[in-house]
């Protein structure tokens, strides 16, 4: 007799207050997730982008054009480092200070690149990023 009077006086949670504790539980997890997948997310989402902006040509006083100016704007959301510049697909040295050239986010900078240019001619400009990301081609005519 004492056991069954024991099972009848234990109390339990009101089916409300469980309802509201499974609530918050399940809040709290969701937002935790949904802070980690963000974190995620921005990591993941730093993308590596060049656009030109311009050119310009520089001539010798022959009237030979050997160097042009070329303007470059990191338009991506990292920070991107420029490890080399190719003419029709031929790497070439710039008279630039310091290479690697590293860019902040809508950062532009402009190049000037050695080259043996021939007047009127086309040319394709590619740029390679220190994690071996071409962009480009950027093609142009020479002036004649």
């Amino acid at each position: 007799m004492k056991m069954k009077k024991l099972w009848r006086s234990r109390k339990a949670l009101s089916p409300v207050i469980a309802a509201i504790i499974l609530i918050a539980v399940t809040v709290a997890v969701s937002i935790a997730v949904a802070a980690w997948m963000g974190a995620l997310s921005f990591t993941f989402m730093a993308t590596e982008q060049i656009s030109f902006t311009g050119i310009d040509w520089t001539e010798a006083v022959n009237g030979t054009i050997t160097l042009c100016n070329l303007d470059i704007k990191n338009s991506g959301t990292s920070i991107l480092t420029i490890a080399k510049v190719k003419v029709n697909n031929v790497g070439v040295t710039g008279v630039w200070t310091t290479t690697p050239i590293t860019l902040e986010p809508n950062a532009v900078v402009t190049l000037a690149i050695s080259y043996s240019y021939t007047r009127g001619a086309n040319y394709a400009f590619t740029v390679v990023t220190a994690k071996n990301n071409p962009f480009g081609p950027y093609t142009v005519s020479a002036p004649s």
